[in-house]
This record gives structure tokens, sequence and C-alpha cells, in this order.
């Protein structure tokens, strides 16, 4: 027994009727075409994946930061201290 119970002789009967009703030509041209398309997506796929992985890239800070950037202000307290020499 084959697929769902479809012997092989049941299989190349319709393989075989299949191919009357449609021709090789078409058949070809369905496959070309078939093939094509998963070409393509795969194409688009792997576009999609390595614009993922620059722009993941960009984002990650850079090793070399200046120390004026990594200095932190804690500016409340400026205000503050601002406060307190006023009074």
């Amino acid at each position: 027994m084959g697929v769902g119970g479809i012997g092989i002789w049941q299989l190349l009967i319709i393989l075989l009727i299949v191919v009357m009703l449609f021709g090789t030509k078409k058949l070809r041209n369905l496959g070309s075409d078939l093939g094509g398309a998963l070409k393509g997506f795969k194409n688009a796929v792997k576009d999609d994946d390595s614009a993922k992985n620059d722009s993941t890239d960009e984002n990650q800070p850079s090793e070399n930061t200046d120390e004026s950037s990594s200095e932190t202000v804690d500016i409340t307290a400026e205000k503050v201290a601002e406060k307190a020499e006023e009074e």
C-alpha cells in the first residue's frame, strides 16, 4: 500500500492520465516556473537575513568610546547643591 491506501499501480495510472491531459511541455514549464519561484523566495529570505544582520551590527556600540561620553552626571545632585548654596 502507498500513500493513503493507494498502491503503486494506482499512482502510475494517475500520473499517466495527468501527463496525457496536460502534456509534457506544460508540465515541464510548470516545474521550471515552480523552481524559479522557489529560487526567488530563497534569495529574498537570504537578503532579509543579511539585512537583519547588518542592522544588528550597526546598533551595537563601538568599542572606542570617549571618556566624556562615558561620564554620568547626576543633575538632581547638582540642583540640590545649587539650592543649598542659594539659601
